[in-house]
């Protein structure tokens, strides 16, 4: 059930509703700054287990712990360690995700049976108050089905969820964009296992240098931590990564063989209803802008780590409602700012 919710002042009826569902054991979608979150009890193994069937998700992949305060975490994990009172002072309640040595009180399912769990404190009011309101910690991962895009809106969470989920609070657009920093606290130094919008710079200006994540294989990865599936966060349409130099190329191949919908004289708006091999593009620079322009489909981002990962989501997903089946995107600057960028869209190219 999709139900508005103010997301600056929740209604506390609202809320206190949820927090009755999540007590039962059943889902709640709700909005974080980061996507929307698919949400049950994270101390009750069965409500857990019902969000991996939810999503489809394989029983490998951790979740993400929410909770209100450095208090509540701090009952989670057999150790705090100095390194994660630098970091939870510095970013929380915000997109930063902590890994600790859990206590025997978090079921295997919430962390993949590894001795290691997911954390962090969410800095949007919606989940800050349903947090408040059930008075338990919330296992979240995005609140869509395994592997496909996260959603930004209430109404993606619906599209791809449906009568899954116990309710769906729909509290508008969520700000930062894409998923949370993840951070592992248990290694020496500490490790980034997954980049975001905070960037490896901020962090070490912290807590010093960080580590990358030891090379593992692909079914490896997913143990680690949230979100290191090699094809993850990935829309409906086939996503290409191009300079904007190839990309004019590409569009111009495109268009001659009628594969853009204005191209070919139909208006691709209605899912389902478009032509086979409908091209899209999403650009950031005054190149890419210029390469794809004379597409029906064309998002320009602008041209700012922050800003482009506030509308990435959003773009992809709405190139899938415009049935885009091929979306040619243009390749992110190399600096390390946009590295939470570039590890989306790799993902979301993986094939």
């Amino acid at each position: 059930m999709l139900r508005p919710i103010d997301p600056t002042h929740p209604d506390p009826a609202l809320l206190r509703e949820a927090a009755d569902h999540l007590r039962r054991g059943e889902l709640v979608a709700f909005p974080t700054e980061t996507v929307y979150g698919l949400g049950a009890h994270a101390l009750d193994a069965a409500a857990v287990r019902r969000i991996f069937a939810a999503k489809g998700r394989p029983a490998f992949n951790p979740l993400i712990v929410h909770v209100p305060d450095v208090a509540t975490a701090r009952t989670l994990v057999t150790t705090w360690p100095g390194v994660a009172e630098q970091l939870a002072t510095h970013w929380w309640p915000g997109p930063l995700t902590l890994v600790l040595p859990k206590r025997a009180l978090v079921p295997d399912e919430v962390t993949a049976g590894r001795e290691t769990v997911a954390i962090r404190i969410p800095a949007h009011p919606v989940a800050r108050a349903l947090l408040a309101a059930v008075g338990l910690p919330i296992a979240a991962p995005s609140a869509n089905r395994f592997t496909a895009l996260s959603p930004v809106t209430g109404a993606q969470v619906a599209r791809s969820l449906g009568d899954r989920v116990a309710l769906i609070l729909d509290g508008g657009r969520t700000p930062v964009g894409i998923e949370s920093t993840v951070v592992d606290c248990t290694t020496t130094p500490p490790t980034l296992l997954r980049p975001g919008t905070i960037t490896r710079a901020e962090l070490e200006a912290v807590v010093g240098p960080l580590q990358d994540p030891v090379p593992v294989t692909e079914a490896e990865a997913p143990r680690a931590a949230p979100g290191m599936i090699a094809r993850h966060y990935a829309p409906r349409a086939t996503v290409r990564l191009l300079d904007a130099d190839a990309m004019a190329q590409a569009v111009t191949t495109g268009r001659r063989r009628g594969l853009d919908a204005s191209a070919a004289g139909t208006r691709a708006t209605t899912p389902g209803s478009a032509m086979e091999n409908t091209l899209a593009a999403i650009t950031w620079s005054e190149a890419g802008r210029a390469a794809a322009s004379e597409l029906h489909i064309h998002l320009h981002l602008e041209a700012s780590p922050l800003a482009y990962a506030a509308e990435l989501y959003a773009a992809l997903h709405a190139v899938d409602d415009a049935c885009g089946t091929t979306v040619l995107v243009e390749q992110v600057p190399s600096d390390p700012a946009w590295d939470g960028i570039r590890d989306r869209l790799a993902r979301a190219a993986h094939v």
